[in-house]
């Protein structure tokens, strides 16, 4: 979206990718959906939500230079969100190469401590994947992801004279205040006030914990501008803390999900019981999502990390029956403008008729 010098910064999100959960996803009519990751533009400089595969392909669809990327922000450690942020370390660090620039923000949660309670469905105690570090955060991820490219980094390094990754990113975990009582297992997203993430010329970046058991920390976050604001819930179920950081925001984008398709997926039945019980109490449907908008006071709710995401549009535009205001169900790189300009512009070319 260009924008002339006399007009007002209008800020806006893509859509880089729509569909949510470690799966290579499809709409309702075959066509591919990337996985979830948003950017929100302010001018020049861009911001990306969460890493879901494509994110670096599609952001350069989308005509966006790493050399303009203000940060990267994941809203929690699963791999639908993450999985594409070794390819923005390794091809974007060779974008960067010639860039006169400081490190990139990567900002997201910190290590949970310790692995997750065992499903009640159990019947025997897995091994856990890297025990000696098995619930790293960002600057874990960051650096585990370096670490293991080491071959490939070293070669770009010493060879072609690569400036190295490490000193183009720099992982910045989020502190809880110290008297919340946050609690991994038991208390995921205690009542709580949004704290300031990040600031830069052109954002402040607020961030709350949301309920997304048994992952957590887990955030939302809401990104403030001169223009307008624009909150990103990531996964979570209806909490809240979701509410009081939605407050009034020009653009609401809300995780949303189909457990009635989804259930019809699974053939293993002990899966099927332990996925759903997790979806179920760490997920919104478009219904409850209408719900959050409506009590926040949101002006427009985007719904996108679909589950699953070939679910027929009917069951997304369930979030009208609880919430009255413009509703979206954007496809892959759509462009959704927020702020009041934007509903000023979107008002008057409404008014034009429509063979004009």
């Amino acid at each position: 979206m260009s924008q002339s010098p006399d007009t007002p910064l209008i800020p806006y999100i893509v859509t880089l990718g729509t569909a949510g959960g470690p799966r290579w996803w499809k709409d309702h009519e075959g066509t591919p959906r990337f996985g979830i990751a948003t950017a929100v533009v302010v001018g020049e400089t861009w911001y990306l939500v969460d890493c879901g595969q494509g994110a670096g392909r599609q952001a350069n669809a989308a005509g966006l230079a790493m050399s303009n990327l203000g940060g990267i922000f994941i809203t929690h450690m699963h791999s639908d969100h993450t999985v594409d942020l070794p390819s923005l370390l390794l091809f974007g660090a060779f974008e960067l190469k010639n860039t006169p620039r400081g490190p990139i923000p990567v900002v997201g949660p910190s290590d949970r401590g310790k692995l997750p309670p065992l499903s009640p469905r159990a019947t025997s105690t897995p091994d856990a994947v890297a025990p000696h570090r098995p619930t790293p955060g960002v600057n874990g991820l960051l650096h585990g992801i370096l670490g293991a490219y080491a071959t490939d980094c070293n070669d770009r390094i010493f060879d072609s004279l690569a400036k190295s990754p490490v000193e183009q990113f720099e992982a910045l975990e989020i502190e809880l205040p110290a008297d919340l009582a946050f609690d991994p297992d038991t208390d995921v997203s205690p009542e709580m006030e949004p704290i300031e993430v990040f600031r830069d010329e052109q954002v402040t970046v607020t961030a709350i914990l949301v309920s997304h058991h048994p992952t957590a920390p887990a955030y939302a976050f809401r990104f403030e501008t001169v223009a307008g604001s624009v909150t990103i819930s990531g996964d979570t179920a209806p909490c809240e803390n979701m509410v009081r950081l939605a407050q009034g925001t020009d653009l609401l984008l809300h995780e949303a999900i189909n457990l009635d398709i989804l259930a019809a997926q699974y053939s293993d039945a002990q899966m099927l019981q332990a996925t759903m019980d997790h979806h179920r109490r760490a997920h919104t449907t478009a219904k409850e999502a209408g719900v959050i908008a409506s009590r926040a006071g949101a002006k427009h709710l985007a719904l996108h990390h679909l589950v699953p995401s070939y679910s027929p549009p009917a069951a997304w535009q369930e979030a009208h029956t609880t919430y009255s205001g413009p509703l979206s169900i954007p496809n892959d790189l759509e462009v959704i403008p927020f702020g009041p300009a934007a509903r000023t512009a979107t008002e008057v070319s409404n008014s034009f008729p429509a063979n004009i």
